[in-house]
């Protein structure tokens, strides 16, 4: 874990945004196994503390560099975790089922450990990051990563509500899981909203990358490559559902495979150095953007 190469404050920060995500998870996980809501109220406490620390963490990179901390890896997965506790507290009130909010919660705490592990301090962002295009690329590309992994999130659902109905463990689902059909209308919402946020991510991408690196260097970079894969997947499911030519699992199995898609781009390509897809100074190819 790089916590401790941050400075001072941001490194108790992202500690205790561990601790309580860590505290979140296991209370997801004991409502889950007792079947009963007795740690909804404290759940639901844990994750509005760690969008505080999520916001105050990015407020305390965002004054040190003097510019919107989206430079890095860490900084993104960050924003990405706060937009999905965000979210956890928006639906929890309408989603009563404890799959759907526990699945949430294990999604918020695998992006903070992720987070933990490339921590870097903030660095300068390249003159060209600090145009216009690069936060509007950069905010519209994390959320269609949220959008991505909130559909995968109901993907997964329906599958496993969809395996248990087949093997006839109706009870092992009935009231913990949303109903399938309401599974596979987020998960059909999550699809279209990702696509669009995609297109305009890929577009303000395109007229970044005429100022910098050049188009075709950048339609040739291995995040890119992911990128625009992925962003097809999610294209041509579009059209065939609209046309009515997809079953909803079909549309399951794809939202999972462009979201393994978005995963690669997102964490292995970045921390293996295979991009050259990165607006900071840094040298360290783990403090690359996250965002394509």
């Amino acid at each position: 874990m790089n916590t401790f190469d941050l400075p001072v404050l941001e490194a108790i920060l992202l500690l205790l945004l561990v601790a309580v995500h860590t505290a979140a998870g296991t209370l997801a996980t004991l409502q889950l196994a007792r079947r009963h809501r007795r740690h909804e109220s404290l759940l639901v406490s844990c994750i509005l503390v760690a969008v505080v620390l999520d916001a105050a963490l990015l407020g305390l990179r965002g004054m040190s560099i003097k510019a919107v901390p989206l430079t890095g890896l860490f900084d993104s997965l960050i924003v990405l975790a706060f937009i999905f506790g965000v979210l956890y507290l928006w639906v929890k009130p309408a989603v009563e089922q404890v799959w759907f909010g526990s699945l949430l919660v294990w999604v918020i705490l695998g992006v903070v450990l992720t987070a933990a592990l490339v921590a870097r301090p903030a660095s300068q962002p390249q003159d060209v990051a600090r145009t216009p295009w690069a936060v509007a690329h950069a905010g519209f590309m994390i959320l269609a990563a949220a959008s991505i992994v909130f559909a995968a999130a109901n993907s997964a659902l329906y599958l496993l509500s969809s395996y248990r109905l087949k093997h006839r463990g109706v009870m092992q689902v009935l009231g913990r899981i949303p109903n399938m059909e309401a599974l596979a209308r987020m998960n059909r919402l999550g699809v279209r909203i990702g696509l669009i946020l995609l297109t305009v991510g890929i577009a303000s991408g395109l007229r970044l990358s005429s100022l910098d690196i050049g188009i075709a260097r950048w339609l040739a970079d291995s995040k890119v490559i992911c990128i625009i894969i992925a962003w097809c997947l999610l294209g041509a499911t579009v059209v065939l559902d609209r046309l009515g030519l997809l079953r909803i699992k079909v549309r399951a199995y794809v939202t999972l495979a462009a979201f393994g898609l978005i995963i690669v781009a997102i964490i292995g390509v970045t921390i293996a150095g295979a991009t050259r897809h990165s607006f900071s100074r840094a040298d360290s190819p783990a403090t690359r953007m996250v965002v394509t």
